[in-house]
């Protein structure tokens, strides 16, 4: 799985961060996402993918055929 974020799009609500914290932060000057960890593990790809679904700006992008496809 890779992780982007279209930063045009993402309004800093800040759910990603609280379903995924190991992936996403908000940065300090705008709370606008940033990622952490663009190829996540595994057991990680779950919480990653509700994040991309509850995000109310649909900024966080998943390519689910890069690397591990676990």
């Amino acid at each position: 799985m890779l992780v982007q974020i279209d930063q045009e799009l993402c309004c800093g609500a800040g759910s990603c961060v609280r379903t995924a914290p190991e992936v996403f932060d908000q940065r300090d000057e705008d709370g606008l996402v940033l990622v952490i960890d663009e190829k996540p593990p595994a057991h990680l790809h779950d919480a990653v993918r509700e994040a991309a679904d509850i995000c109310p700006a649909a900024a966080i992008l998943l390519d689910e055929q890069d690397g591990d496809l676990g």
